[in-house]
């Protein structure tokens, strides 16, 4: 692809994907916008710009459409608990289904546990077993930097791909709900420390009025999540907020930055006596080999071909991050009206990386190539937002 390549406005109209900001770059009359009832916020534009570009990433979310798996098993004599298939919410929820898991293996008379996986997933679940008592060893294919987790947009997010709606049931509800719960609670004790977990606003962008049917994935799944795990949530109506939407939605969310973030787990397991070894597993019977009697199964995508899975399918995620902006203290989301499948919407957030722009998902696609489709959409949809902001 190209990069010097551009995409019109009339041509991204066309194609839906400027629908978000369709009002704002047609021009509303003044007699339209009523009184602002806000002082106007002021923020700086990100500049979305293609020679901007330092790097665009791959990542495969493990999806299960009856959501994750937590459940214990028996393999020979050793005991299995299963705690994979977060989706886009492994981030988000991993505290509370390491703990969920964790308290399940306080069953076991063995005090010795080994992980299967070192992303997110893995990580807290050792880190939940160790604050118990358990002397812990981590078998994986890979470490930080080279995890999928490493490649996630990353923050408290916990119904990103996580469920198909009509398989939902009370009971996975409820369990839903308890870890979300306590990782809300867990994440909130690590800003400030070095893990790179912090407070921003994040602002939702819509042209529709807040409360009416949107039928998009966010509002479909948030009746999962309890209305006081959404913190500090303020609509900003017309004049009140510099995007070219009529309303802007904003929130506190808490940001993890995974390369600060994942490193300082692995410190921490470590510091307390965990121990990492690289190691590939191909058949169930050489987990049952091992000396430990317990196995805390976070293999992600693995759990696929290792324990016959068949559910679990791959939600191919794209990030494309440009050059750090120290003055971009905020994120959004966006909808594109129209996209094709696999592209979600516009979402940006900033790191100290660099400034982190997503928004796809496409179900079941196993190449880790970048879409440059995608890539052409998103950068083009984010240059038209940035462009049209006003201040």
């Amino acid at each position: 692809m190209n990069p010097e390549a551009t995409v019109d406005r009339r041509t991204l109209l066309r194609m839906g994907g400027l629908g978000l900001v369709g009002a704002g770059l047609g021009g509303c009359s003044a007699r339209s916008v009523p009184p602002a009832r806000r002082p106007p916020l002021r923020l700086a534009p990100v500049r979305a710009e293609w020679d901007r570009i330092i790097r665009t990433t791959v990542g495969l979310r493990p999806h299960r459409p009856s959501g994750f798996l937590l459940r214990a098993d028996r393999l020979d004599d050793t005991t299995v608990i299963h705690n994979y298939g977060h989706g886009g919410a492994g981030m988000s929820l991993s505290w509370g289904t390491g703990r969920m898991a964790a308290e399940m293996a306080l069953g076991h008379d063995s005090r010795r546990a080994a992980v299967i996986g070192c992303g997110a997933v893995g990580l807290t679940a050792a880190r939940q077993l160790q604050r118990r008592g358990f002397a812990v060893t981590i078998y994986a294919m890979s470490i930080p930097p080279d995890t999928t987790s490493n490649m996630s947009l990353a923050g408290f997010t916990p119904t990103s791909g996580l469920i198909d709606g009509d398989l939902r049931t009370p009971a996975w509800d409820a369990q839903f709900r308890e870890a979300a719960e306590i990782s809300y609670r867990e994440l909130q004790q690590l800003p400030g420390r070095g893990f790179g977990v912090s407070w921003i606003d994040r602002y939702g962008l819509r042209d529709t009025r807040p409360g009416a049917a949107r039928g998009d994935a966010e509002e479909d799944e948030a009746p999962l999540l309890p209305a006081h795990l959404r913190t500090g949530e303020v609509t900003l109506g017309p004049g009140e907020h510099p995007f070219a939407t009529r309303y802007a939605i904003r929130r506190r969310h808490l940001r993890i930055e995974p390369s600060i973030y994942l490193d300082a787990l692995v410190h921490d397991f470590i510091d307390v006596g965990g121990r990492l070894e690289i190691r590939k597993f191909d058949e169930p019977r050489e987990l049952a080999a091992l000396s430990e009697a317990l196995v805390i199964n976070c293999a992600g995508l693995g759990a696929r071909d290792l324990f016959g899975d068949p559910e679990l399918l791959p939600l191919k995620g794209q990030l494309t991050v440009l050059l750090p902006q120290e003055e971009v203290a905020y994120g959004i989301s966006a909808d594109l009206p129209g996209a094709p499948p696999g592209v979600l919407g516009a979402h940006m957030q900033p790191r100290r990386d660099g400034i982190v722009l997503g928004g796809t998902s496409e179900r079941g696609v196993w190449s880790l190539a970048p879409n440059p489709e995608a890539m052409q959409l998103i950068v083009s949809a984010h240059t038209a937002v940035y462009s049209a902001m006003r201040g």
